[in-house]
Protein backbone atom coordinates (compact mmCIF):
# COMPACT_ATOMS: atom_id res chain seq x y z
CA UNK A 1 0.00 0.00 0.00
CA UNK A 2 1.45 3.30 -1.29
CA UNK A 3 0.72 6.62 0.59
CA UNK A 4 1.85 9.94 -0.61
CA UNK A 5 2.08 13.02 2.01
CA UNK A 6 1.69 16.80 0.31
CA UNK A 7 4.71 19.50 1.80
CA UNK A 8 3.75 22.84 1.76
CA UNK A 9 5.58 25.42 2.94
CA UNK A 10 4.55 26.11 6.68
CA UNK A 11 3.62 21.90 6.99
CA UNK A 12 4.75 20.87 10.08
CA UNK A 13 3.10 17.45 10.34
CA UNK A 14 4.45 15.70 6.99
CA UNK A 15 6.85 13.78 9.14
CA UNK A 16 4.52 12.95 11.91
CA UNK A 17 1.79 11.56 9.15
CA UNK A 18 4.17 10.08 7.39
CA UNK A 19 5.63 7.57 9.95
CA UNK A 20 1.94 6.84 10.99
CA UNK A 21 1.59 5.55 8.22
CA UNK A 22 4.89 3.95 7.94
CA UNK A 23 4.45 2.12 10.95
CA UNK A 24 1.33 0.70 9.72
CA UNK A 25 3.06 -0.88 6.97
CA UNK A 26 2.30 1.97 3.79
CA UNK A 27 5.35 2.73 1.77
CA UNK A 28 5.09 6.38 2.03
CA UNK A 29 6.35 9.05 -0.74
CA UNK A 30 6.84 12.73 0.10
CA UNK A 31 5.31 14.76 -2.36
CA UNK A 32 6.10 18.79 -2.89
CA UNK A 33 3.50 21.14 -3.45
CA UNK A 34 4.71 22.24 -6.87
CA UNK A 35 5.22 19.13 -7.71
CA UNK A 36 2.49 18.29 -10.64
CA UNK A 37 1.73 14.81 -10.23
CA UNK A 38 1.31 11.94 -7.69
CA UNK A 39 3.37 8.50 -7.98
CA UNK A 40 1.51 6.43 -10.34
CA UNK A 41 0.85 3.30 -7.89
CA UNK A 42 -0.46 6.15 -4.60
CA UNK A 43 -3.46 4.58 -2.85
CA UNK A 44 -4.14 7.38 -0.86
CA UNK A 45 -2.93 10.71 -0.08
CA UNK A 46 -2.06 12.75 2.82
CA UNK A 47 -2.60 16.33 3.57
CA UNK A 48 -0.89 17.46 6.80
CA UNK A 49 -1.36 19.57 9.57
CA UNK A 50 0.59 23.12 9.95
CA UNK A 51 0.12 26.33 8.77
CA UNK A 52 0.62 26.18 5.21
CA UNK A 53 1.99 29.65 3.49
CA UNK A 54 1.43 30.87 6.90
CA UNK A 55 -2.21 30.97 6.89
CA UNK A 56 -2.35 33.97 4.72
CA UNK A 57 -5.96 34.81 3.09
CA UNK A 58 -8.07 31.69 4.81
CA UNK A 59 -6.20 28.44 6.25
CA UNK A 60 -5.61 26.20 3.35
CA UNK A 61 -7.00 28.85 0.79
CA UNK A 62 -3.33 29.04 -1.04
CA UNK A 63 -2.42 25.41 -0.71
CA UNK A 64 -5.99 24.62 -2.16
CA UNK A 65 -4.31 26.67 -5.61
CA UNK A 66 -0.74 24.75 -5.70
CA UNK A 67 -0.04 22.54 -8.89
CA UNK A 68 -0.45 19.30 -6.82
CA UNK A 69 -3.85 19.76 -5.72
CA UNK A 70 -5.02 19.26 -8.73
CA UNK A 71 -3.56 16.01 -8.75
CA UNK A 72 -5.22 15.46 -5.57
CA UNK A 73 -8.73 16.52 -6.85
CA UNK A 74 -8.27 14.04 -9.78
CA UNK A 75 -7.29 11.20 -7.39
CA UNK A 76 -10.40 11.34 -5.08
CA UNK A 77 -12.72 11.95 -8.16
CA UNK A 78 -11.39 8.53 -9.83
CA UNK A 79 -12.18 7.00 -6.21
CA UNK A 80 -8.85 7.46 -4.36
CA UNK A 81 -8.42 7.57 -0.78
CA UNK A 82 -7.63 11.30 0.73
CA UNK A 83 -7.24 11.79 4.68
CA UNK A 84 -6.97 15.51 5.35
CA UNK A 85 -5.90 16.15 9.03
CA UNK A 86 -6.24 19.70 10.44
CA UNK A 87 -4.54 22.36 8.05
CA UNK A 88 -5.20 19.45 5.35
CA UNK A 89 -9.21 19.35 6.50
CA UNK A 90 -8.98 23.18 5.46
CA UNK A 91 -7.24 22.53 2.34
CA UNK A 92 -9.82 19.91 1.54
CA UNK A 93 -12.79 22.16 1.96
CA UNK A 94 -11.08 25.12 -0.21
CA UNK A 95 -10.69 22.65 -2.75
CA UNK A 96 -14.67 21.84 -2.67
CA UNK A 97 -13.85 17.80 -2.09
CA UNK A 98 -15.37 18.32 1.45
CA UNK A 99 -18.32 20.78 2.00
CA UNK A 100 -18.16 23.97 4.56
CA UNK A 101 -15.56 25.62 5.93
CA UNK A 102 -13.19 26.22 8.90
CA UNK A 103 -14.15 29.42 10.83
CA UNK A 104 -12.04 31.13 13.96
CA UNK A 105 -12.65 29.04 17.12
CA UNK A 106 -15.16 30.82 18.87
CA UNK A 107 -13.04 31.59 21.46
CA UNK A 108 -10.80 33.61 19.55
CA UNK A 109 -8.13 31.24 20.82
CA UNK A 110 -5.66 28.75 19.55
CA UNK A 111 -6.44 25.72 21.41
CA UNK A 112 -4.06 22.48 21.92
CA UNK A 113 -5.24 20.34 24.20
CA UNK A 114 -6.12 16.03 24.21
CA UNK A 115 -9.92 16.02 23.54
CA UNK A 116 -12.48 13.38 23.57
CA UNK A 117 -14.26 12.27 20.13
CA UNK A 118 -17.51 9.78 19.58
CA UNK A 119 -16.60 7.83 16.70
CA UNK A 120 -20.07 8.45 14.95
CA UNK A 121 -19.41 6.23 11.67
CA UNK A 122 -17.16 2.96 11.30
CA UNK A 123 -18.21 1.63 7.92
CA UNK A 124 -15.51 3.52 6.28
CA UNK A 125 -11.28 2.10 5.65
CA UNK A 126 -10.53 4.88 7.97
CA UNK A 127 -12.95 4.16 11.00
CA UNK A 128 -13.26 0.55 11.16
CA UNK A 129 -10.83 -0.27 13.53
CA UNK A 130 -13.04 1.81 16.11
CA UNK A 131 -16.42 0.72 18.35
CA UNK A 132 -19.50 2.58 17.03
CA UNK A 133 -19.86 5.45 19.45
CA UNK A 134 -16.71 4.72 21.41
CA UNK A 135 -14.76 7.17 23.09
CA UNK A 136 -11.22 8.02 21.71
CA UNK A 137 -8.83 10.88 23.01
CA UNK A 138 -6.77 12.66 20.22
CA UNK A 139 -5.04 15.90 20.60
CA UNK A 140 -6.59 18.94 18.63
CA UNK A 141 -4.00 22.17 17.59
CA UNK A 142 -5.50 24.76 16.13
CA UNK A 143 -6.83 28.52 16.09
CA UNK A 144 -9.64 27.65 13.24
CA UNK A 145 -11.10 24.65 13.53
CA UNK A 146 -14.55 26.15 13.94
CA UNK A 147 -16.36 23.74 11.85
CA UNK A 148 -19.38 26.01 10.00
CA UNK A 149 -21.90 24.98 6.99
CA UNK A 150 -25.42 25.90 6.23
CA UNK A 151 -28.32 23.93 7.78
CA UNK A 152 -29.09 22.53 4.54
CA UNK A 153 -25.77 21.05 4.38
CA UNK A 154 -25.43 19.82 7.63
CA UNK A 155 -28.58 17.91 7.53
CA UNK A 156 -27.47 16.79 4.53
CA UNK A 157 -24.38 15.09 6.43
CA UNK A 158 -26.25 13.65 9.22
CA UNK A 159 -29.05 12.06 7.28
CA UNK A 160 -26.23 10.28 4.91
CA UNK A 161 -24.26 9.29 7.50
CA UNK A 162 -21.18 11.56 6.75
CA UNK A 163 -19.73 12.53 10.31
CA UNK A 164 -17.28 10.82 10.79
CA UNK A 165 -16.19 12.09 14.58
CA UNK A 166 -17.95 14.24 16.77
CA UNK A 167 -16.81 16.32 20.27
CA UNK A 168 -17.90 15.44 23.13
CA UNK A 169 -16.46 18.79 25.04
CA UNK A 170 -16.73 20.94 21.87
CA UNK A 171 -13.43 22.96 21.95
CA UNK A 172 -14.19 25.58 18.98
CA UNK A 173 -17.86 25.82 18.25
CA UNK A 174 -18.17 23.62 15.33
CA UNK A 175 -21.77 22.98 13.96
CA UNK A 176 -23.15 19.93 15.92
CA UNK A 177 -19.91 19.27 17.89
CA UNK A 178 -18.56 17.80 14.30
CA UNK A 179 -14.84 17.21 13.97
CA UNK A 180 -14.56 15.39 11.38
CA UNK A 181 -16.85 14.60 8.30
CA UNK A 182 -16.61 12.18 4.97
CA UNK A 183 -16.86 12.52 1.58
CA UNK A 184 -20.04 10.94 -0.48
CA UNK A 185 -18.28 7.96 -1.58
CA UNK A 186 -16.86 7.52 1.96
CA UNK A 187 -13.09 7.45 0.49
CA UNK A 188 -11.92 11.49 1.22
CA UNK A 189 -11.93 12.06 5.59
CA UNK A 190 -11.53 15.67 6.33
CA UNK A 191 -10.81 16.15 10.40
CA UNK A 192 -9.16 18.56 12.50
CA UNK A 193 -7.90 16.30 15.64
CA UNK A 194 -4.48 14.97 14.69
CA UNK A 195 -4.38 10.70 15.43
CA UNK A 196 -1.01 10.56 13.67
CA UNK A 197 -0.03 12.54 17.33
CA UNK A 198 -0.95 9.90 19.16
CA UNK A 199 -0.39 6.90 17.47
CA UNK A 200 2.16 4.81 19.46
CA UNK A 201 2.89 4.19 22.75
CA UNK A 202 5.81 7.17 23.47
CA UNK A 203 2.77 9.90 22.32
CA UNK A 204 1.15 8.36 25.66
CA UNK A 205 -1.70 7.54 24.14
CA UNK A 206 -1.83 4.86 20.54
CA UNK A 207 -5.48 5.76 20.10
CA UNK A 208 -5.09 7.28 16.67
CA UNK A 209 -3.27 3.92 15.29
CA UNK A 210 -6.00 1.99 14.74
CA UNK A 211 -6.90 4.58 11.84
CA UNK A 212 -3.91 4.13 9.97
CA UNK A 213 -3.78 0.41 10.75
CA UNK A 214 -7.64 -0.46 9.53
CA UNK A 215 -7.00 1.95 6.17
CA UNK A 216 -3.35 0.87 5.64
CA UNK A 217 -5.00 -2.91 6.00
CA UNK A 218 -7.84 -2.33 4.01
CA UNK A 219 -6.56 -0.91 1.23
CA UNK A 220 -3.69 -3.35 1.21
CA UNK A 221 -6.03 -6.08 0.85
CA UNK A 222 -8.20 -4.31 -1.55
Amino acid sequence: MHAAVIVFPGSNCDRDMAVAFERAGAKVSMVWHKDTQMPSDVDIIGVPGGFSFGDYLRCGAIAANSPICKSVISHANKGGYVLGICNGFQVLTETGLLPGVLLRNSGLKYVCKAIELKVENTETAFTSGYGHNSAITIPIAHHDGNYFADDATLDQLEGENRVAFRYVDNPNGSARDIAGILSENRRVLGMMPHPERMAEPLHGNSEGKAMFDSLVGQLANA
